[in-house]
């Protein structure tokens, strides 16, 4: 709590899916300087407005979640987008904050970064042994470079940057835009529109064969803190449950929870994406002692019930 008291802290993204509820555990610790820029007023992409942005937080604590993400259909449409937004943002966030000697910069990286067939469980040491699923790897590689930033500026700047490596999160106020979603609220959002319409089968991508692994909001949210709070090296730290489910599973789980009674209808000529993911999280918990609390049903359970009330509003 001591930590956060004094501490002028931004965090870019923070109105987002993720950076909300990290906001949330800031107040709860006690952080009474919390500035979150919007995309309207600062577009993080411009260098002009990530010096503005500094200028009017003056923090001394940069947590950097703002990212264009997607699915596995957004990746493949906007590769282009998705690679020079998130390293233009990244880098720019992460050099300002070196001009101006801020305390510390936390960095957050994606699974996507890791090459296709990692071992599973991934370790963090194998996050350059080949290239990253083709499906989104432009997105993964301008994530990436940011550790390389930061083990570069901590090497001739002495600069405090730290890179973390979350999962697949999932959770209330996820993206349910089917445009843009990922697995599990495009998948409860099928489910629960074929009940009210009554449709009688919904279809879903892939085979059901590769595996995932999926890291409850509010988790991932108290392993960043945690870091924040304890961790001040630049060798990247996984963030994740520890559990990998297939997608096949994935499917039978969400049907079972939201009621749904209809058919199954496998679209294989959609591509399935990264064959196996799943994290050795044995890092985190030594070097900061994070570990994921939420069982995954009970989850999925809350991810449901606030879609389902987000409905009704």
């Amino acid at each position: 709590m001591s930590f956060w008291k004094d501490k002028r802290v931004l965090v870019t993204g923070g109105a987002g899916f993720l950076g909300s509820f990290v906001v949330e555990k800031l107040r709860e610790r006690g952080c009474k300087s919390i500035f979150v820029p919007r995309g309207k007023d600062y577009n993080l992409v411009d260098m002009e407005a990530v010096k503005r942005v500094y200028e009017d937080a003056k923090p001394e604590i940069i947590i950097h979640l703002a990212a264009k993400v997607g699915g596995i259909g957004a990746n493949r449409e906007n590769p282009g987008k998705f690679f020079y937004d998130n390293l233009m943002m990244g880098v720019q966030m992460m050099e300002v904050g070196r001009q101006v000697d801020i305390e510390k910069f936390v960095a957050i990286g994606t699974i996507c970064a890791y090459p296709k067939f990692t071992p599973v469980p991934f370790k963090e040491e194998n996050i350059w042994n080949g290239y990253p699923e083709e499906t989104n790897a432009p997105y993964g590689l301008a994530k990436k470079m940011l550790l390389v930033q930061s083990q570069a500026y901590r090497q001739q700047y002495g600069f405090n940057s730290i890179f973390l490596l979350p999962v697949n999160l999932y959770g209330p106020r996820d993206n349910f835009d089917p445009e843009s979603s990922h697995v599990i609220p495009a998948l409860i959002k099928k489910c629960i529109d074929a009940m009210e319409e009554t449709i009688p089968s919904i279809t879903v991508w892939g085979t059901g064969k590769p595996t995932r692994e999926f890291l409850y909001v509010e988790d991932v949210a108290e392993g960043i803190l945690l870091a924040t709070e304890k961790y001040n090296k630049s060798d990247p730290v996984n963030l994740g449950a520890g559990f990998e489910i297939s997608i096949k599973d994935l499917v039978e789980l969400i049907t079972k929870l939201t009621g749904f009674k209809g058919d199954i209808i496998w679209d294989v000529t959609k591509l399935d994406g990264q064959p196996r993911r799943m994290l050795d999280t044995s890092r985190a918990e030594k070097e900061f002692g994070f570990k994921a609390r939420t069982s995954f049903e009970e989850g999925l359970k809350k991810t449901i019930d606030w879609y389902l009330s987000s409905k009704k509003k």
